[in-house]
């Protein structure tokens, strides 16, 4: 990430970890921008980390699943592992793999709003997102799926629920097709944070 933005002052923290997320926050200078390292603005984002937040001065920027140019990221990730497998992309069917969630209506809304960014560029290949924690479930659209199809995990990092519930459930449910790794993992996305991180500080700036 440095590498991207060199002037940039950087401090990055797991909320899981207690008091990691307020010792990084202690290192930054007031206005610091937060960039919430999840795909939707759903209860952590709103929540938990709105909670953690309490009395900073900081701001809050849109989390990484709302990234403008991320489609763009996924629609190269796709349309590379298809031609290294000499499949044509209007033969081909892609299942995005997403959370969900029982809380609400947020994680579903942006897996769902990026499969409609993603669509038009993926040269005329199938689209379907399948979720881990709500219908329509992951392995009960695996019968039903197209010889070549591929999977993106619509996942900022390869955790339990991309192994277990994307990978270990669709091949127990049948899926023979490649999984690509979570999205979050792509190569292009530590320039694509900071490049973020860049706007929010110009932006800061001509205020």
């Amino acid at each position: 990430m440095n590498a991207h933005w060199p002037d940039g002052q950087l401090r990055a923290a797991t909320m899981a970890a207690p008091g990691m997320l307020e010792a990084a926050l202690d290192q930054l200078p007031p206005g610091a921008a937060i960039y919430p390292f999840f795909m939707a603005r759903g209860w952590f984002v709103k929540s938990a980390l709105a909670r953690r937040l309490e009395g900073r001065d900081v701001r809050v920027l849109d989390p990484f699943g709302l990234d403008p140019d991320l489609p763009a990221v996924a629609a190269a990730l796709i349309r590379e592992e298809a031609a290294g497998r000499g499949w044509e992309l209007a033969d081909c069917h892609v299942l995005m793999a997403a959370h969900g969630s029982a809380r609400g209506k947020a994680a579903a809304a942006s897996a769902e709003d990026f499969a409609t960014r993603l669509a038009p560029l993926l040269g005329g290949a199938g689209l379907r997102c399948g979720f881990v924690e709500q219908a329509p479930f992951l392995p009960d659209l695996a019968p039903g799926l197209r010889e070549r199809t591929l999977c993106l995990p619509f996942f900022a990092m390869a955790g339990d629920h991309v192994r277990d519930d994307v990978t270990r459930g669709l091949r127990d449910a049948g899926f023979e097709g490649p999984i690509l790794p979570a999205l979050g993992q792509a190569e292009p996305v530590p320039a694509l944070i900071a490049a973020a991180l860049q706007r929010a500080s110009a932006n800061s700036a001509s205020i």
